[in-house]
């Protein structure tokens, strides 16, 4: 009866981490794509295209972008305008100083992304 129990708990342990997996509720794909370093369809993307061809997001610089697609985050499905209601947002979860940061061209982490992920 005891390896029974262990067997169910097993299997369920497996189907659960399979449909964390899969459904991505919590959106860490991406980091596990760069923790395994496999490219995501993003960044397979802006290797075949080229790094300085086209300005992905009006809001932000060549480097920023760069860090996140370097985290698996596509610019080009980022807001291209700033709501001040989402400006507020960003206020409120990164702090002032780390989003006076980022709005001056500082590069944003994942962490503050997906702090912040929220506010989008």
């Amino acid at each position: 009866m005891f390896f029974i129990s262990l067997g169910v708990l097993f299997f369920l342990l497996i189907i659960a981490g399979v449909y964390l997996y899969v459904a991505d509720p919590y959106e860490i794909k991406p980091l596990i794509h760069l923790l395994t370093n496999q490219p995501t369809a993003s960044t397979t993307a802006t290797a075949s295209v080229g790094k300085n061809e086209v300005d992905k997001n009006s809001l932000l610089s060549p480097a920023q972008e760069e860090a996140l697609e370097k985290i698996g985050i596509d610019p080009a499905v980022l807001p291209t305008e700033i709501t001040p209601a989402m400006e507020k947002c960003f206020y409120e979860k990164l702090g002032a100083t780390r989003a006076n940061e980022i709005k001056n061209g500082s590069e944003p982490t994942a962490s503050d992304y997906f702090t912040a992920r929220a506010c989008l």
